[in-house]
């Protein structure tokens, strides 16, 4: 009997009025990936909907003015008034945080959104969200803007149709960044969703390329991990399922022939890219049926080999999904499941399911148990690379690296350890620092880069060595957390490409050899300044150009006079006109006659036209300014031009794909947020934005540093080391997957795609240095 969904089943947790004040401690970061974020949370309610069987088909929209619109075909938000709040409980859910259904058991038994943030969020950090509701026969509609409801819900019409729309535009005045939702990006936790609940159809287009596609995958896991799967099989996709109490779980696995090992783990389809007690659980499952088949079955001199998790994880490609009531997760970002019961229902349950397997599958069991003996000969090797290593280092005078300057602290938890780029960068380091927890490793040149060599050939290349020694807590199979002397290992290198290179090299080797310390949060990026600002006795340092024009906006707005507008909206609205003139360098990096496509973005009735039609507007703007069309060719879908400028000759094609690439979209969208203002000037807006930082520049000295050597050890101190005022960038790992990917692609042995990569996105770079 199907439960009673009303306004009763909505329990209310207040206290939103900081979210667009702090919004980074409800989504992560006001960067590219919490802008992503608001996405998931809105779909993970649909997802939630079709985990408890009331909806089987999900439709994301990306549309062309840069909002986004998600829809199911499931009951429906309640509608009638809430009990205590006075007002509808739909419009208790998008503007009360922590309100939903999910806080009530009976409606939702397992639920992934409830440790997030909830749709709330998403509407506070919207300049507007339009939600849709089909419900009891009815249509209901209402608009907010910044979280702010523009009316009461209204019924709009009648409907056979059930379900919920929410289109909501990100804030440009939050989202300084970028406001331009990325097609794969979405695409991969789409695809994600749908392997994972193989029941759902997921249909995502975008209407700015014209793109659509359609993810329903009647396989679930086991086609998951097939397709995950670039290699030679060594042992074919096998998938289970379990449910012991009130936990259920789902896993499928493969091996093949490569050395790496690729084990994605869900909770409530959310992503644990830390795993947890369900992830270990099965690990600990794989690892003593492996064993015990080899102990009971393998070759006489191969019996008693001793078969650790390490060996049991080469090759092997693995989805664990569970689905918990009320799971407790460790950290913000939901990265590990911490509730303590589920590791020994799923390990129970998972041997006895693969230890029957292994006995009606001889074939892939040997295949399995031999890979998994060639990983633990693989090994022993590498120890006695290690104990080479070892020796070699006890045969010197001291056992840490000389080139260490260690600190005075033995306590694990306050110390930290620099490696830092070159020994004039490392001399300044060991000046400046605080002597008492701060250790300062200088490293000479490149390091090996670990991606195209084994660990025995690593462990004899000197800076790499000093560094496993620094740092105490040994390599592979020896890694002892415990003895790890520094628990914040902090990456120094120079802001220019050569520092940019040092710093790929050492997060690869982090990667693939110290995940352990990167996952415990252990691993920072140094952000030495860029710039410093000084004018009469005040000097103050900014780690980016956009920290430094919103400084300039901050204190040279006070050079207009704007009749009824205050200071801080003035401010704001030169925010968004900088956040406009930045995304109109991104295109001309990328495009010629940025004047004309500037016409077309604040014209934007030009891009509907017929090209033909178009063209003679495009000629009249620019013999108007002074340009000379040399030759042209118009198309049904184009216009090619050959221009002489004052600069030199030109050549642009203007056609669909110019209208739909991204920067071209995240210019129009902030325009239009800019006019929404209805603020005039007289003279263009871009050139009041450059006499408002003009103004705040007069009489001041603004330099740009290249490299750490460039700064005295009290500045590097006081920028860079201090607590009190330095910025590190905690590395963490958002997608294991996507990561190992990357790091294959851009430091791997495959030279070509690495080529392609470069060919398709070199137009992006930002800053070059040559």
């Amino acid at each position: 009997m199907e439960q009673n969904y009303g306004a009763s089943n909505i329990k209310v947790l207040k206290g939103l009025e900081a979210v667009r004040k702090r919004p980074g401690m409800y989504i992560g970061d006001t960067g590219h990936r919490g802008l992503h974020h608001l996405v998931y949370e809105v779909i993970d309610n649909s997802i939630d909907e079709a985990m408890a069987g009331h909806c089987d088909t999900i439709t994301v929209t990306l549309t062309k003015d840069g909002r986004c619109s998600v829809s199911d075909n499931g009951r429906g938000i309640p509608t009638d008034m809430h009990p205590t709040e006075n007002m509808s409980a739909a419009t208790v859910v998008l503007t009360v945080l922590h309100a939903g259904g999910k806080f009530d058991k009976d409606t939702y038994k397992v639920s992934g959104g409830l440790h997030g943030v909830g749709v709330s969020v998403v509407n506070a950090l919207s300049s507007d969200l339009h939600m849709t509701i089909h419900r009891k026969g009815e249509v209901h509609e209402q608009d907010f803007k910044q979280g702010i409801p523009q009316q009461a819900l209204e019924v709009t019409g009648k409907t056979r149709k059930t379900g919920t729309t929410i289109s909501f535009a990100p804030d440009p005045s939050i989202f300084t960044e970028t406001v331009i939702f990325e097609y794969e990006y979405l695409a991969r936790r789409f695809k994600e969703l749908a392997y994972l609940n193989p029941f759902i159809t997921i249909n995502f287009e975008d209407e700015r390329s014209g793109t659509k596609e359609t993810y329903h995958f009647e396989g679930g896991i086991e086609q998951y991990v097939s397709d995950l799967n670039k290699k030679q099989e060594v042992a074919q996709p096998y998938s289970f399922s379990g449910k012991i109490e009130d936990i259920e779980f789902d896993i499928a696995l493969m091996y093949n022939d490569g050395y790496d090992e690729k084990v994605a783990s869900f909770v409530n389809n959310i992503r644990t890219p830390n795993g947890g007690t369900h992830e270990a659980g099965f690990r600990a499952a794989l690892t003593r049926v492996i064993s015990t088949y080899n102990s009971q079955n393998g070759a006489a001199k191969e019996k008693d080999v001793k078969i650790s998790g390490d060996d049991t994880g080469e090759g092997l490609i693995a989805i664990v999904s569970a689905r918990v009531p009320e799971p407790q997760f460790e950290g913000q970002t939901k990265g590990k499941l911490g509730n303590t019961y589920v590791r020994p229902l799923v390990q129970k349950s998972s041997y006895e399911i693969l230890s029957k397997y292994f006995e009606e599958n001889p074939l892939e069991a040997k295949a399995i148990v031999q890979k998994s003996l060639a990983a633990a000969r693989g090994r022993e090797a590498a120890k006695k690379a290690r104990e080479l290593t070892r020796r070699k280092d006890n045969m010197s005078v001291g056992t840490l690296p000389g080139k260490l300057a260690d600190c005075q602290s033995k306590d694990a938890s306050i110390c930290e350890l620099y490696l830092v780029e070159g020994d004039s960068a490392g001399g300044s380091a060991k000046m400046g620092r605080d002597r008492v927890y701060q250790a300062i490793l200088p490293l000479k040149g490149k390091i090996l880069n670990v991606e195209k060599a084994r660990l025995e050939k690593i462990l004899k290349s000197d800076e790499i060595t000093n560094m496993i020694t620094a740092m105490g807590c040994g390599i592979g199979d020896e890694y002892n957390e415990e003895k790890l002397r520094y628990h914040k290992i902090i990456i120094m290198t120079d802001a220019d490409v050569d520092g940019s290179h040092i710093q790929t090299l050492l997060l690869t080797f982090f990667f693939r050899y110290y995940r352990h310390i990167i996952e415990n949060g252990y691993l920072y990026l140094a952000q030495p300044p860029l710039y410093l600002y000084k004018k009469g006795k005040k000097e103050i340092y900014f780690k980016n150009d956009r920290m430094l024009n919103d400084y300039l906006i901050e204190n040279g707005v006070e050079s207009l006079e704007v009749e009824s507008i205050g200071t801080n909206d003035l401010i704001a609205y030169f925010k968004m006109v900088d956040h406009y003139r930045t995304s109109l360098e991104a295109l001309e990096r990328r495009y010629a006659l940025i004047d004309l496509i500037r016409h077309f973005i604040e014209n934007s009735d030009l891009v509907s036209l017929a090209y033909d039609k178009m063209y003679i507007e495009v000629e009249k703007f620019l013999t108007d300014g002074g340009n000379n069309i040399l030759t042209k060719v118009i198309s049904e879908d184009s216009i090619h031009l050959f221009v002489q400028t004052k600069d030199g000759m030109e050549e642009l094609m203007i056609n669909d794909e110019l209208f739909a690439a991204p920067h071209f979209n995240e210019a129009n969208f902030v325009y239009n947020k800019i006019k929404e203002w209805n603020i005039n000037f007289e003279d263009d807006v871009l050139e009041v934005l450059e006499n408002i930082t003009s103004y705040a520049k007069k009489g001041a000295y603004i330099q740009r540093y290249k490299g750490l050597g460039e700064m005295n050890p009290d500045q590097l101190w006081e920028t860079t080391m201090t607590p009190e005022n330095r910025t590190l960038l905690q590395v963490t790992i958002e997608d294991a997957e996507v990561a190992s990917d990357a790091f294959t692609l851009f430091m791997g042995d495959e030279v070509e795609p690495r080529r392609n990569y470069i060919e398709t996105h070199a137009k992006d770079v930002k800053h070059l240095d040559v």
